[in-house]
């Protein structure tokens, strides 16, 4: 797979103190990339160090097949977790200050703001001070003039702060369809339910090093640990006499009293856990041949249970 950045045993340290202890990490060009990690893991700094707003002290960034240089920052869209506009500027003047210092023209700028302002809904705020936006209003400015330039690299640190529900939804499907026109994304975040909603791959920083890199399918699926759930329909007790007796452990079930679990044409499920993948075909003809199978799927661990456990140490 193409990459458009490779960062190769990055070690950063400030003051005695270890950022980044060696980390190496390449990101998929057309992609969006979640940069996870725990507060002080090195997240910020190794951003700042693809950004060009600091230097490793050891190690090299890649920037689409050479070593990135200050020519390649115009190509870079970096918006901050610490955000911050002139407040006593009106915004419309303010995007397009910012607009002409990435190089486009005082009538294209106003062109592309313009179609922003009016896809994000704030195109009457144009002419109103920025002191005059609430947080929301003021990071969505903040969203347009980053990628207003169509950079091939966005980065965006803790994106949706301070963004209800309908916003941080506008704001994920804005950053889908920039990796859908060619854009890299890099996603930073803590919030693990958008990083499976948006994020291609990932790479987990903790304690200045890299401990868990990959896809995101492939990384929930090699921690899943051969975990499935079974729904059925018919009496428990000969299910479960019968994976007694099979390559398998019964985890838990969903019936909590007697009475459902004597009800033969009631529902119900069991969690199992099958050690060997050659194992699960002959579970399911156990399962299929002692009571009314309708469904048997692996259960697939979110990234939130995969953070914790990794940050954890038990992975």
């Amino acid at each position: 797979m193409d990459k458009l950045i490779r960062v190769e045993n990055v070690t950063k340290q400030f003051a005695g103190h270890t950022a980044l202890d060696d980390v190496s990490l390449e990101i998929p060009r057309g992609s969006v990339y979640g940069l996870l990690g725990p507060n002080g893991a090195g997240k910020t700094t190794l951003i700042r160090i693809i950004n060009r707003i600091t230097a490793p002290d050891k190690g090299r960034v890649w920037f689409d097949g050479h070593l990135l240089a200050p020519e390649d920052v115009p190509h870079i869209g970096y918006l901050p977790e610490e955000r911050g506009l002139y407040k006593s500027m009106k915004v419309g003047e303010q995007a397009l200050y910012f607009a002409q210092l990435k190089g486009l023209s005082k009538q294209e700028a106003t062109r592309r703001l313009k179609e922003w302002f009016v896809k994000f809904g704030i195109e009457s705020w144009w002419n109103k001070k920025v002191s005059e936006l609430s947080k929301g209003m003021a990071q969505k400015v903040q969203f347009i003039v980053t990628v207003l330039h169509k950079p091939q690299l966005l980065i965006f640190d803790e994106p949706f702060s301070g963004f209800d529900p309908i916003n941080a939804n506008l704001l994920k499907q804005e950053i889908l369809a920039l990796r859908d026109q060619g854009a890299t994304v890099i996603f930073s975040t803590h919030n693990m339910s958008s990083v499976e909603e948006v994020c291609d791959h990932i790479t987990l920083i903790n304690k200045s090093h890299n401990i868990l890199s990959g896809s995101l399918r492939d990384i929930r699926r090699s921690h899943g640990g051969n975990i499935f759930e079974v729904d059925f329909r018919g009496e428990r007790e000969p299910l479960v006499a019968a994976l007694g007796k099979a390559p398998c452990t019964i985890l838990d079930t969903s019936a909590s009293d007697d009475e459902a679990l004597e009800n033969i044409s009631a529902a119900h499920s069991l969690k199992i856990h099958i050690p060997k993948d050659e194992d699960i075909r002959d579970v399911v003809g156990i399962i299929n041949a002692t009571t009314s199978l309708r469904s048997f799927s692996e259960v697939i661990p979110s990234m939130n249970d995969i953070f914790i456990r990794a940050v954890a140490g038990e992975l």
